[in-house]
């Protein structure tokens, strides 16, 4: 996922306009007009990212991106844009060497872009005066400054009229693909002719036989990787159209130029499609709706199977986005950015939301002159997604926004699925919350994160960084850009690169890096590590190879111990993901590494299908049965992968129970979650606590379903497992904009949520209570262990109340019988009810014991707050003697055990049971206390001294069901005692603070 970072850059091609002092009115119409015609109207990055071409009515301006600088612009004359119109849109041949302009009259302006390798455009030149300490780093710098920027020359072309009006165009290798309006037809252009001298081709739109009768096109986006264009009509349908080869319209002109299949038919008016965009590393096509939403399907083939794969609601209200003006997948698809008529938005590639410009302060931005925040025409990726740039509606100017990426869209590899590492431009950014005590992983403290800069040197020779890896202990980081790699000791702080520039070259780093080299028979595609040694390479030519790493003092050595050849099983080796595999416990503990291959039941990841290969023997023949178990994948982590991070977080366990009915049997048999199997689809995280009963399950020789995953929703994209915390480890976006500071600035802040209640949920709800309290005992040395098991019943009694299921259908029952094995089962009840409403009460109630018994259970074990706890609940219940004789029993321990904070809320439970302090004199006089009607009183060693309060001459009590007048004095609501919004007192009033929370004196 991604996250921005940071202020937006400014940057404008315009030359700052002198001031003029004529006529003030006239010069605010001259610059109203001039800042109309100088906005960007359309923008195009090349396929490489290297150039930008954006455009305004009569200017074209070429852009490098890295590092973002203008290389070249020309403008048209005025009798250029009288006779052809001015400026529409702007598209860049794949190779940067041709810029085609449309125009707003139906003309195709091509221009021709000449690199010229001598000149440069920018040169730094430095005062001989002020230099700074030569050093190698300093002179390679300085070279790099020195060598400038490359001269592009912009150099006319032709200009190609097209008389049926142009709707919608595309620039391609060879040719140009140009929509008309009048007829309604598809036109292919050519570059340079063919070998009969032909340059043109036409196809009607009322022969196309696969499209809607009537049908013109609006809009056309093209994808080479997957060699796949979406057409979107006048009616709002989207097509999947491909270009048939030129061979099979030689010989046949009746089958067309192209073929297409309808994947997106609007029902009503609000879901017809507006805008497109093709992910090609997932295989899927998002198509923008008008209402907002978008609606995201998969393409299984290229005749015409694209199912619906998730839609994405609009991050606010139409009102407030407005309709959608762009679409684009970040080059490794892991993220999706929406342009909004008033905003923009990130998700992830299967639908988890992402920062938003709508959460920002309308009045702050306007004042401050930020439109990237109110408005989008264009947004591109450049610098390989590290950077984003925004163009805005009516605007000159182009934004740059730095984002920061988890190390899984770059390398995707178990070490940095369960560690979270995060890489930007030029920093890398290392989560240490790992390293520290349980208590503060949970915190939000910026400390935890480690800020490492990339080498300057290595920047400038190799940028973009594609691809970071870290080690499964987490002590040294691996940073590859186009070529080469540099080292980086968490430890020492030290970075390690090459000297020479030739070595460094000689190489491109894919997947994880080892410091080996070992010649392969086909190019590799993933590589794995797994287990202590062994490591598993994934090659084109569809092949698993299977090695142990051998390392010495001196050297580290790859031996091959086995393959797997795939074919006819994995049909496109390119779209693997990420390859793993499991072993038997039998295999690990005492097999031949020679025969893992024959034992192993090997994980892929495959676009986002996670498929299971098992291996079985059909008379003698070993087979490998395929059988996907999740969709919509975007990263899993397989526990028995982590190797350190998978510590229990109960170090010394006792030991196995050997006795008869022992109620934990094999303890030590027990892995915990050890071998458990998590991946994120976009919506929540999911969970099969047991890999081995999954695999089970999966065979194809037991006619078994797959067990259900336990799933955990987050309102955060997760980035970590940390399975010896049982949180799940996550990050969000945050758009800060103060007064005193006029810039607004995004921030990442770490978010975590506990996982221990859902696995309780589903252990109990399978009715392996074993399971549950092998498990609990594992965790139950975690400082939150308790606020755990209060979340569990929290989430079984809100879905209980919510579904009103039958008694002997409730999980209720199995709950409560789980947490009374706990010794602080009282209190977990007691803060329950606390941050419950009343309502749901009574159904807490009807499985537990009487509150009165749960109250003298609390006397008897000294939980006097506890027990306080439960004073209101039996006042709800009214249990509560009109004597209060509870409340007196409790106010007498109170004050045996010199707890005078309880005495002090008891005190003002009383008066609140009545009004007139009778009850509360006739507590006190029962225990023998000193009353006095001051309102200074104070304690003394030898007794106690309490103050009795004076009611309260205009106090107005209210009912349950009537309505309390807010500051303002309407009325707010019926009362109802929640969470954190403080508890009810006797007769109805909101009492200003909780009477039996636990405070510091």
């Amino acid at each position: 996922m991604y996250w921005p970072m940071g202020a937006a850059r400014i940057y404008s091609s315009n030359r700052i306009r002198r001031k003029e002092q004529d006529d003030l009115d006239a010069q605010d119409s001259r610059r109203s007009e001039q800042d109309d015609q100088d906005a960007i109207v359309s923008m195009r990055t090349s396929r490489n990212g290297h150039l930008i071409a954006t455009i305004t009515g009569t200017t074209m301006t070429i852009w490098q991106a890295s590092p973002i600088a203008v290389l070249a612009s020309t403008s048209r004359s005025l009798s250029s844009t009288s006779d052809y119109g001015t400026n529409v849109a702007v598209f860049i041949r794949p190779d940067a060497c041709i810029v085609v302009v449309q125009t707003s009259n139906g003309f195709l302006i091509t221009y021709s872009l000449i690199v010229d390798p001598n000149n440069r455009v920018y040169q730094a030149i430095r005062e001989g005066g002020n230099q700074h300490k030569s050093t190698e780093v300093n002179r390679l710098i300085l070279e790099q400054e020195r060598a400038g920027l490359r001269e592009v020359n912009i150099k006319f072309r032709m200009v190609i009229r097209i008389d049926a009006g142009i709707a919608a165009s595309l620039a391609l290798d060879n040719e140009i693909i140009v929509a008309t309006k009048k007829p309604a037809a598809v036109q292919c252009i050519r570059w340079t002719p063919d070998n009969a001298g032909r340059q043109t081709s036409t196809e009607l739109m009322s022969r196309m036989a696969w499209m809607q009768k009537g049908s013109n096109i609006l809009a056309m986006v093209f994808d080479r990787a997957m060699s796949l264009a979406i057409w979107i009509t006048g009616e709002g349908e989207a097509y999947a159209v491909q270009k048939l080869p030129e061979a099979a319209n030689e010989t046949d002109e009746s089958h067309g130029l192209f073929r297409g299949y309808a994947f997106h038919t609007p029902k009503d008016s609000s879901l017809a499609a507006s805008k497109a965009a093709i992910n090609a590393r997932f295989s899927l096509l998002a198509v923008g709706c008008v209402g907002g939403g978008i609606h995201v399907y998969t393409a299984r083939d290229y005749v015409g199977s694209i199912p619906l794969s998730h839609k994405l609601l609009a991050p606010a209200s139409f009102s407030t986005t407005g309709r959608i003006t762009c679409l684009s997948y970040s080059p490794d698809g892991y993220c999706l950015v929406a342009g909004y008529e008033h905003g923009w938005a990130l998700w992830s590639v299967y639908g988890k939301p992402g920062a938003s410009s709508f959460n920002a302060d309308v009045s702050s931005s306007e004042s401050n002159d930020e439109h990237w925040l109110m408005s989008v025409s264009n947004v591109s990726w450049v610098n390989a997604g590290s950077e984003l740039l925004l163009a805005s509606i009516n605007d000159s100017r182009l934004w740059v926004l730095e984002m920061t990426k988890s190390a899984v869209t770059g390398c995707f590899c178990s070490a940095n699925v369960s560690r979270t590492l995060l890489f930007s431009s030029s920093h890398l950014m290392l989560y240490r919350g790992f390293d520290l005590p349980s208590i503060a992983t949970i915190s939000a403290d910026a400390s935890l994160w480690q800020h490492i800069a990339i080498p300057a040197v290595y920047l400038m020779n190799q940028r973009p960084i594609r691809s970071i890896v870290i080690s499964h202990d987490g002590r040294y980081i691996a940073v590859a850009g186009r070529r080469g790699l540099a080292h980086y000791s968490v430890s020492s702080g030290r970075w390690k690169t090459f000297d020479n520039s030739e070595a460094e070259n000689a190489f491109v780093v894919r997947g994880e890096s080892l410091l080996h080299v070992q010649q392969l028979p086909s190019a590799a595609v993933v590589l794995s590590m797994t287990g202590q040694d062994s490591l598993l390479v994934y090659t084109y030519d569809n092949i698993l190879y299977h090695y142990i790493i051998s390392a010495s003092d001196t050297a580290v050595t790859l031996i091959q111990v086995g393959q797997l050849a795939l074919h006819g099983i994995v049909r496109a080796p390119a779209r693997v993901r990420a390859v793993t595999w499991i072993l038997p416990e039998f295999q690990l503990r005492d097999g031949d590494p020679s025969q893992d291959v024959a034992h192993a039941s090997v994980l892929f990841l495959v676009d986002a299908k996670l498929v299971l290969l098992q291996s079985s023997m059909n008379e003698g023949t070993q087979k490998y049965d395929m059988r996907v178990i999740a969709n919509n994948v975007e990263y899993f982590d397989l526990m028995r992968d982590q190797g350190t991070l998978i510590r229990s977080p109960n170090p010394s366990l006792p030991e196995s129970p050997t006795g008869e009915g022992s109620p934990i049997t094999g303890l030590h048999a027990d892995r915990g979650l050890r071998d458990s199997l998590w991946y994120f689809d976009g919506d929540s995280v999911r969970c099969w606590t047991d890999a081995g009963d999954l695999l089970t399950s999966a065979s194809t020789e037991n006619d078994r379903d797959l067990p259900q995953p336990v799933e955990i929703a987050t309102d955060f994209y997760p980035t970590s497992i940390m399975l010896n915390r049982g949180i799940v480890f996550g990050l969000d976006s945050e758009l800060i904009q103060r007064r005193d500071l006029h810039i607004p600035m995004f921030r990442h802040i770490t978010r975590t949520q506990l996982f221990l209640p859902h696995i309780f949920r589903q252990y109990l709800s399978d009715l392996d209570t074993g399971a549950a309290a092998v498990l609990a005992l594992r965790y139950q040395d975690l400082p939150y262990f308790s606020h755990a098991l209060e979340l569990l019943l929290h989430l079984v009694l809100d879905d209980e109340v919510d579904a009103s299921s039958k008694a002997e259908e409730s999980l209720m029952p199995a709950v409560v019988s789980f947490l009374s094995t706990f010794p602080d089962y009282l209190d977990i009840v007691v803060q329950c009810t606390r941050k419950t409403e009343v309502r749901s009460w009574r159904t807490l109630f009807a499985y537990l014991p009487p509150p009165q018994q749960l109250f003298e259970e609390s006397l008897e074990k000294g939980l006097l707050k506890t027990a306080g706890g439960y004073l209101l609940v039996l006042h709800t219940f009214q249990e509560l003697e009109t004597s209060s004789e509870q409340c007196i029993r409790l106010l007498q321990k109170a004050k045996e055990v010199g707890d005078w904070d309880l005495c002090k809320e008891l005190a003002r439970f009383l008066m609140a049971l009545d009004a007139s302090g009778d009850t509360l004199h006739e507590a006190l006089g029962r225990m023998s206390v000193q009353t006095t009607g001051e309102t200074n009183g104070n304690s003394s060693q030898g007794g106690l001294l309490l103050t009795t309060p004076q009611p309260a001459r205009n106090l107005k009590h209210y009912s349950l069901n009537e309505k309390l007048p807010d500051s303002s004095g309407r009325s707010s609501g019926e009362v109802q005692a929640t969470g954190n919004e403080g508890l009810l007192s006797p007769n109805g009033t909101v009492a200003s603070e909780d009477y039996f929370s636990s405070r510091s004196g």
